[in-house]
């Protein structure tokens, strides 16, 4: 075993190991990750929130037993896929050991540290970012056609992933245009690569034709809510923050395309980045939608460094380099992952506004990251709907109902009951109610802690009562309802029909 290959199965136990260990388990699992694993009992070529790729990969962790430690290996296997990519540039672009380790460590001491710790398609996203740059250059320094097919075959299976590649792609395709590269755009593999980007899209294509292009629904519910809240000068300190430890090396890269020969045909590498991060202040984007860009940079950057740092003194600042991203990782280590309880996370988040950590989607400051009070509540929340559900003897005419897709994708992960399924008119379960079966005789209704049971609600039903509510201070779920509403006086069934269709249309 040669020491390149010691190396990188070190970083990449490393890698695993960290993921594991950032997590109090104190905390539940993510909103979104309940939603996406939910997806696996109902497989289809597309949903409302994201495209199906992800409902594959939670249907192998359903058959693994749906235990928390498969939901959390999968973002962490595509995390270690995407440094293994990274190696694999190093190595294309003759980089040695000293590149290989500085790109290894750049990317472990990251933000995708962060990202790699919830199931949700962003850890995929990045790591077909990557790929797609990794093909890219593998033909244009080989001119080997595989690759270029290649391409089309990553950029088919990112689009299922994440719609987000999109992006790329229209970054990459004027970047290649204005470069030494334009040839690309006569040769027939060229558009062989997009013919089989598009058969692999098609299904998912179909799918958003039937349902009226849905994606576009959610991307503009998704600009008024939550976009709109974007700060362009936030944006950008942000990205800064991404690889804060390893900006040098981004730097590096960036003087590397323009004073290194070899890397000089290799700047529409640098002309995608500036393209598609244009096109992404331009919609306000999210500033993690940029994530996918950095790591074929850090590649760039490491091995430039490498033959600066070649000789003399300059050897001695090799370490330091290596060194810098986990140095610059640690301050930041408490505060930006969930390693101790909410009690203790609350004490130091004045730590957290100093580097926009507790600015949630509605523009506004809290207590805790968004993401770390999104990760709690939820198994409560489950006990207690249990607990009632437990005392109504009809459960086969029960429905649980509730205001979004968290509350009702948590319940269905904690819940202790069989042939049970919690549902919401929220997200992809508005497509998930079975409305011809049993008639619906009881609700529990999982309310939003400013929503009380109205009068409507309460003439449907015999009878009706307060159950409980999410008890934790730290969860954005806080003060979430439970009510019990037994005994329809009308037919529910066709109520809930009606409803579904207005607000599907």
């Amino acid at each position: 075993m040669t020491k390149k290959t010691i190396l990188l199965l070190f970083f990449i136990f490393l890698k695993f190991a960290l993921q594991y260990l950032i997590l109090n388990p104190e905390y539940d699992l993510h909103r979104d990750e309940y939603l996406h694993l939910d997806q696996a009992k109902h497989l289809a070529w597309g949903f409302t929130s994201v495209p199906p790729l992800t409902s594959w990969i939670s249907f192998i962790i359903l058959k693994l037993g749906n235990g928390v430690f498969w939901v959390k290996f999968f973002p962490a296997l595509f995390g270690v896929l995407t440094l293994v990519l990274v190696w694999k540039t190093i190595e294309l672009l003759k980089g040695n050991l000293f590149a290989l380790s500085m790109g290894a460590s750049a990317i472990i001491f990251s933000v995708l540290l962060r990202i790699n710790m919830l199931y949700q398609p962003n850890s995929m996203d990045y790591f077909f970012w990557t790929l797609l740059y990794y093909t890219l250059l593998k033909y244009f320094t080989s001119d080997d056609k595989k690759y270029l097919l290649l391409s089309g075959v990553v950029f088919g299976f990112g689009f299922l992933a994440k719609y987000n590649i999109v992006f790329l792609l229209l970054g990459l395709l004027p970047a290649i245009l204005i470069s030494e590269h334009r040839k690309i755009f006569l040769k027939k593999e060229f558009y062989y690569a997009l013919l089989t980007a598009l058969v692999i899209m098609l299904p998912n294509l179909i799918w958003q034709y039937k349902n009226n292009f849905v994606v576009f629904h959610h991307l503009k519910e998704l600009s008024q809510r939550q976009l709109v809240h974007v700060d362009i000068a936030v944006f950008f300190e942000e990205q800064l923050l991404f690889f804060l430890g390893s900006c040098f090396v981004l730097i590096a890269a960036f003087i590397a395309f323009f004073t290194y020969a070899p890397f000089k045909k290799y700047r529409f590498v640098f002309l995608s980045f500036v393209f598609t991060m244009a096109l992404f202040v331009y919609f306000r984007a999210k500033p993690y939608y940029t994530i996918g860009l950095y790591p074929v940079l850090l590649a760039f950057g490491a091995v430039y460094l490498e033959k600066i740092l070649n000789s003399g003194w300059k050897l001695y600042l090799r370490p330091l380099a290596i060194a810098l991203p986990l140095l610059s990782f640690l301050p930041l280590y408490e505060i930006v992952f969930p390693i101790y309880n909410p009690e203790k996370m609350a004490e130091i988040a004045p730590r957290f506004k100093k580097i926009n950590q507790v600015r949630w989607e509605d523009g506004k400051d809290h207590t805790l990251p968004q993401d770390f009070a999104d990760m709690l509540g939820w198994s409560e929340l489950a006990h207690k709907v249990d607990s009632v559900y437990n005392l109504i003897p009809d459960k086969a005419n029960t429905l649980v109902h509730c205001d979004n897709y968290g509350q009702a994708g948590a319940i269905n992960f904690y819940t202790k009951q069989k042939n049970f399924e919690a549902l919401s008119e929220n997200a992809d379960y508005i497509n998930w109610y079975q409305l011809d079966k049993n008639p619906i005789k009881n609700i529990i209704l999982v309310r939003y802690s400013d929503r009380t049971i109205n009068d409507f609600e309460k003439s449907l039903f015999q009878t009706w009562e307060y159950c409980g509510k999410i008890e934790n201070i730290y969860a954005r779920e806080f003060g979430t309802q439970i009510y019990l509403l037994k005994g329809a006086k009308v037919d529910i069934n066709e109520l809930l029909r009606k409803e579904i269709e207005k607000k599907k249309n």
